[in-house]
């Protein structure tokens, strides 16, 4: 078969892809304009923001703009230029790196151009076919692509999601696996799960450090800067922060940015800075990139009311919404998802209610990304939101929730507003 004509046919078996067209530019590629804030604008009109993960609210705060642009206006974006491993290493990428070890409380760090190819790129360094693979079911996609490059010529046992009991029988299998290979164990699992919020076991997964040889590896994407005491990620929330052996946070949310890192001892760092190849195959993260990241950092560690204005609006929202009956599953973070029963056109005609008549904006997720007849509606709170934000949003929630019980939403089609 032509190979085109195949991906015509895999559009129109795919259920996200059967929808394309009514759906792009409103519900999948939508355009948010404006300041990012609390409030911006879409089509044309003013809705309250709960998409962004502008967690600390630092993307336009004055301090960081002024920093950026700064950095732009010294160094522009071409600079450096080059892989760092041959012309594109500079001081301010090595100062990044010591300020990013000694706040996450590692030996040594290395930079990443993306969180998601850095992911699956490190995890492809880290093991090799001698290795096992344990991680957890529910993990992001860029850990899972890094798993499916595993899986080529090494050995991967997946537990059910935060289920201890299940992590114990699959370390087993993993220790009787490496008995014939002489190789290794890395588990696998987040910080905070992205998509419904909980938190990942770190206390009770260290614990089986006692009975099985593993090294840990942490995406802790949503836990940097939003967990913990110090904001220092979902580790030091439990107080395991030491345990954690390789420690990967991203500047794409907390920090507002874009890139990410990893943080380990010296030897795996070391290591990994000359076999992660979508590092030393890719130009080095641009200047003010680094620059601004170094501000972000500084303000994070200094100015814990952001922190605090986060978590005050979070606390807000979710015991408002909880007030009124819904079901947020078992958010133990920032990360706000709000489940509800009902198929795709319920859920979009009921996220098109919610952004045309009550100016509420947030990311909508149907199968198959969760499981048929279910609906989540995600929100990400922040430290610019305010409590007439919440307000606000708990009225409309309430009033498209009596809709969507009573059959309101029921229809043939996916509703769209004529452009």
């Amino acid at each position: 078969m032509d190979l085109f004509k195949k991906i015509e046919q895999n559009m129109q078996l795919s259920p996200l892809g059967r929808h394309a067209k009514e759906a792009h530019g409103y519900f999948t590629y939508p355009k948010l304009e404006g300041e990012i804030s609390s409030r911006m604008l879409f089509r044309g009109k003013k809705v309250i923001t709960w998409s962004i993960n502008n967690y600390l609210g630092l993307s336009n705060h004055p301090e960081v703009r002024e920093a950026d642009s700064k950095a732009a206006s010294d160094w522009g974006l071409g600079t450096p230029m080059g892989s760092r491993m041959m012309s594109g290493e500079t001081k301010f990428h090595e100062q990044l790196e010591n300020e990013l070890s000694n706040f996450v409380q590692k030996e040594n760090t290395i930079l990443l151009n993306f969180g998601y190819q850095g992911m699956h790129s490190a995890i492809d360094a880290l093991v090799d076919r001698r290795d096992v693979i344990v991680y957890d079911e529910e993990s992001h996609a860029c850990i899972l692509d890094g798993i499916r490059l595993h899986k080529l010529n090494g050995t991967t046992f997946k537990y059910l999601h935060n289920d201890i009991n299940s992590l114990k029988k699959n370390l087993e299998r993993a220790e009787k696996a490496i008995q014939k290979t002489n190789g290794s164990i890395l588990v696998i699992t987040e910080g905070v799960f992205g998509m419904a919020g909980d938190l990942g076991k770190l206390k009770e997964i260290c614990e089986l450090k006692n009975k099985f040889s593993f090294r840990l590896f942490v995406d802790d994407a949503h836990g940097i800067g939003t967990m913990g005491e110090n904001g220092r990620g979902t580790g030091e929330y439990f107080g395991v922060q030491d345990e954690i052996d390789i420690y990967f946070g991203t500047f794409a949310k907390s920090f507002s940015s874009i890139g990410a890192f990893i943080s380990s001892t010296k030897t795996v760092i070391d290591f990994l800075k000359y076999t992660t190849r979508s590092q030393i195959f890719a130009k080095s993260l641009p200047m003010p990139i680094v620059v601004g990241a170094l501000k972000r950092l500084d303000m994070i560690r200094n100015k814990p009311e952001l922190k605090n204005n986060l978590w005050h609006i979070t606390k807000l929202l979710q015991s408002g919404l909880k007030s009124q009956g819904f079901d947020l599953g078992k958010t133990e973070s920032c990360v706000t998802p709000v489940w509800l029963e009902g198929g795709v056109t319920e859920s979009t005609n009921l996220t098109f209610d919610l952004r045309e008549n009550h100016g509420i904006f947030c990311s909508i997720v149907t199968y198959p990304v969760i499981p048929k007849g279910k609906i989540m509606l995600r929100l990400i709170p922040t430290a610019v939101h305010t409590e007439d934000d919440v307000n606000e949003t708990i009225e409309a929630f309430t009033k498209v929730k009596d809709k969507l019980f009573s059959g309101k939403y029921i229809s043939e089609k996916i509703e769209k507003p004529i452009t």
